[in-house]
């Protein structure tokens, strides 16, 4: 499970090992922060050279390469670590945000037990990070449901023996298209957003549109049990279309289009004056 974790608001990508029970951390991302580098990728380089030199002959035991998502939308093998690793990295590395970040990493890894005890929990901290971003408490409630749902339909896919990664994005554009007339690239466009999670930046009607098709999804597969990954995309666009079907009767009775324009910026702002979203 791969997650972005902020660290006074700058990222750090991270993904959950959940055999080993292990937060993994970027450490290019976590030298970036720590230093300041404009290139944190050089700035590496060197510091596993001079690591090597003083005789940390565990250097590379404590190092494996994930795959997580570059700013560019897609996924690059990167150099990871544990957070015992990384505590060792970071003694080498002098600034003044050191024992900060040791801190952080050690609420990270306690929260992830919290979580794993209760689940709540981290719809709690979900909650707490969009309220500090400005969301209403409405919308907050839209999101972390739809969170919930896309769970389920990611329990659902997996069970029907279809991989992470492509094939969840594939089924996802097929959904996405079928209920909003847009794939998830021309939806995030309409937007203006690049690499910015598409959710985050629904309306609370876009939103759960967005639930129904994803749930009703779930409904289908569930019934049907594909077998292939070509069945699950055939269920897949049903599911979409059903809430496609809903989209349209709610723009004919309105007169309104529901996928809009709107992002972050302008739902955080306020709630939209009334009129006709083009």
């Amino acid at each position: 499970m791969s997650d972005i974790k902020l660290f006074e608001a700058k990222k750090v990508r991270t993904q959950w090992d959940d055999e080993k029970e292990l937060w993994y951390f970027s450490i290019i991302d976590v030298i970036q922060i720590l230093t300041g580098s404009n290139n944190p990728r050089r700035y590496w380089s060197d510091l596993k050279r001079k690591l090597e030199q003083e005789g940390f002959s565990q250097l590379y035991d404590i190092i494996v390469q994930l795959k997580l998502e570059s700013n560019d939308g897609k996924k690059y093998l990167t150099d990871c670590t544990d957070t015992q690793g990384l505590l060792r990295i970071i003694q080498s590395i002098p600034s003044p945000k050191a024992e900060p970040f040791k801190q952080w990493l050690a609420q990270v890894g306690y929260e992830k037990i919290e979580e794993t005890e209760n689940p709540e929990l981290s719809f709690d901290r979900a909650m707490e990070t969009y309220l500090a971003k400005g969301y209403s408490k409405e919308w907050i409630n839209q999101r972390l449901k739809s969170i919930e749902v896309r769970k389920e339909l990611t329990d659902e896919w997996e069970k029907r023996g279809v991989k992470r990664g492509l094939d969840f994005a594939v089924l996802t554009d097929i959904i996405t298209k079928a209920w909003s007339g847009k794939t998830v690239k021309e939806y995030k466009k309409h937007k203006s957003l690049k690499k910015e999670n598409l959710r985050d930046h629904m309306t609370n009607l876009e939103l759960v549109l967005n639930m129904l098709a994803e749930a009703t999804t779930t409904e289908i597969s569930k019934e049907k049990k594909p077998n292939t990954f070509d069945e699950s995309k055939v269920v897949a666009k049903q599911g979409g279309t059903i809430a496609g079907n809903t989209r349209k009767e709610i723009e004919a009775k309105t007169g309104k289009k529901i996928v809009s324009k709107l992002n972050a910026k302008k739902i955080i702002a306020g709630k939209p004056k009334r009129k006709r979203l083009k």
